[in-house]
């Protein structure tokens, strides 16, 4: 497993991240233990989850892979060997279950958000504390325009510096050790490197975004933000909900799959996407690699790139999707991405 820095903190993690969203809905905790127990063989020790996680959201289940987390964490005593990763949820997407509806990122919010996840995880401290989402209103979770008129500049920089001061003080708490972003755009995490620069507060280290060979968004704007400013990206569904695994091809829907279970999954489905995902297993099968190969060595070799955060509800997935980092594609593998990706670029952004 090939470790890389996480941004200037010292600290290195496999260039694999273990998504757990699965957990306590398409998995039960003895599936999930299955699954943590190997990922650690295989030196696997980065792990990443959320308040509002298992998904889809619901109040029924909502904290169940926390709770699975710190239930294996209790029960092997090795806190000390991983690094977990989780994520405070924001307004407007959460739901109104998490923590009453009382989802902003103030102080006092994220300290209750920090009290439940560290109860559930059975842990005195998280290692990268993310923000799920933008507070503020703008495209992220698939939206390309901008287009909020209602947005006050001088509003969101003051909502900014107070969550980064917030944060920066549960840093110095011990209660969480670096801080995240996700689904964070250009202006945000510029800003919020400004901010830190300018009060003295704590800079973020990574963005858990979407990339994949579906969606490559990542590599206009932020993409120069994570070589200047050494913020690496945590890149989430590089598989794309499972249509870069090939398994969705010509219309199948296998049983049990996220897609065909969650009808809200439709990301990915469109006729463009499709179109794309075609052309990538075709090439895949020009040159003895699997789309699951081909999608997750593409991702791996991006410079940009701190860790590619898998998932999977079965060991056997988890296992393929591991082998498919020791692939480097060739210069001509890479060039007929790239003719693929100019004929139908970023189909599902």
């Amino acid at each position: 497993m090939q470790l890389k820095p996480l941004a200037n903190t010292g600290i290195l993690v496999p260039e694999i991240c273990l998504g757990t969203m699965t957990f306590g809905e398409q998995n039960t905790q003895a599936e999930a233990f299955q699954q943590l127990e190997y990922a650690l063989d295989q030196g696997l020790f980065f792990w990443d989850t959320a308040e509002m996680y298992p998904v889809p959201p619901k109040s029924e289940t909502q904290g169940a892979t926390e709770t699975i987390l710190g239930n294996w964490i209790a029960e092997r005593g090795n806190r000390d060997q991983l690094f977990i990763a989780s994520k405070i949820a924001g307004p407007s997407q959460g739901g109104s279950h998490i923590r009453d509806g009382q989802t902003r990122f103030t102080a006092a919010e994220i300290s209750s958000a920090i009290d439940g996840s560290l109860k559930r995880l059975q842990s005195d401290y998280i290692d990268l504390y993310q923000l799920h989402w933008p507070q503020r209103p703008t495209n992220f979770f698939g939206k390309l325009g901008y287009g909020n008129t209602e947005a006050q500049q001088d509003t969101e920089i003051t909502a900014l510096e107070e969550t980064l001061s917030a944060l920066s003080d549960e840093i110095k708490k011990g209660r969480i050790r670096y801080i995240g972003l996700s689904n964070e755009t250009s202006w945000g995490t510029l800003k919020f490197l400004h901010l830190a620069e300018k009060l003295g507060l704590e800079k973020f280290v990574s963005v858990q975004n979407p990339y994949s060979l579906l969606n490559r968004t990542y590599e206009i704007g932020m993409s120069e933000i994570a070589h200047y400013e050494n913020v690496g990206l945590l890149a989430y569904s590089p598989l794309a909900f499972g249509y870069l695994t090939g398994k969705f091809r010509n219309g199948a829907r296998p049983e049990n799959a996220r897609v065909t279970l969650f009808s809200r999954f439709s990301r990915y489905s469109n006729p463009e996407s499709e179109w794309a995902t075609e052309q990538y297993a075709q090439l895949a099968e020009r040159h003895g690699l699997t789309l699951t190969q081909l999608s997750l060595a593409f991702i791996k070799q991006q410079f940009f790139v701190t860790s590619t955060i898998i998932g999977a509800t079965n060991l056997d997935q988890l296992k393929e999707n591991i082998q498919a980092f020791e692939i480097d594609l060739s210069a001509e593998v890479l060039q007929g991405i790239e003719d693929i990706h100019r004929q139908q670029p970023n189909p599902a952004p």
